[in-house]
């Protein structure tokens, strides 16, 4: 049996997801749930020992479920890093199916406070890194045939509050990224944006403002698991290839 054959029987039935930002919250969640659903993920980070700590979490769901975690050091604002992300993960199997661009953080704070360093570790987080994942995905999924790109928005893409201007305007852009990659993509590569509300996760740890840190913690009162979001994401997946499930906003019964 050649290495091809080997890697078509082995991915039969399921996919190669990559999904940015799984050392925790949202991206740790995604990337479980699809090892739980048989696929076979690369889950990127920064930290490295979260990632070799879920890894070694995972492994009995992976026994289950045949799928298979494979962890990888990977900074989103760097371009090169992601480049190779992307093509160490197809060198392995052969071929890559989803790209989740989770990757994100969120130091809100006022304008007048001009934390202008937290404000271009959004934009390079956030949009940048975005950006990185489909330039180095985009061509593999047009030389194969298929696709889907799945970029984990907010709720602030819809709405602003005070302390959010520059992180809602980073997932406005996020969001009009992606919508803009939809209408230029062929068919047969599907986009889907997620915007989730409140969710617990390590998100507002990042903010060094005192108001907004007191702000965020009333706001965040009522939160969604995680895996509410990556229950979204599944669903986008499990579509028949011909359906295109293209924004989903997920968030809390009592957030408004």
């Amino acid at each position: 049996m050649s290495l091809n054959e080997s890697q078509d029987r082995d991915l039969a039935g399921r996919k190669v997801v990559l999904v940015t930002g799984a050392s925790s919250g949202i991206g740790e969640a995604i990337a479980s749930r699809l090892l739980g659903r048989g696929h076979h993920v690369v889950a990127g980070a920064r930290r490295e020992d979260r990632l070799r700590t879920l890894a070694g979490c995972t492994e009995q769901a992976a026994r289950s479920s045949g799928g298979s975690l494979h962890p990888m050091r990977l900074d989103v604002t760097d371009r090169a890093d992601v480049e190779a992300f992307v093509a160490l993960a197809r060198e392995r199997f052969g071929r890559i199916d989803v790209l989740v661009n989770n990757a994100g953080v969120m130091p809100l704070s006022r304008l007048d406070g001009l934390l202008v360093d937290e404000w271009d570790r959004m934009i390079d987080v956030n949009v940048r890194g975005l950006l990185h994942g489909i330039a180095a995905a985009l061509p593999h999924f047009t030389a194969q045939g298929s696709g889907h790109f799945v970029t984990i928005a907010s709720i602030g893409a819809h709405q602003v509050v005070p302390t959010s201007a520059v992180y809602s305007g980073t997932k406005y852009a996020a969001w009009a990224i992606t919508e803009g990659l939809r209408q230029e993509s062929d068919p047969s590569i599907r986009v889907t944006t997620i915007s989730p509300g409140v969710v617990a996760s390590e998100l507002a740890d990042s903010i060094t403002e005192d108001g907004a840190a007191e702000a965020m913690r009333t706001y965040r009162a009522h939160a969604i698991d995680p895996d509410a979001i990556a229950g979204a994401v599944s669903y986008a997946l499990d579509q028949p290839s011909d359906v295109d499930v293209n924004e989903i906003v997920v968030r809390p019964a009592r957030q408004r």
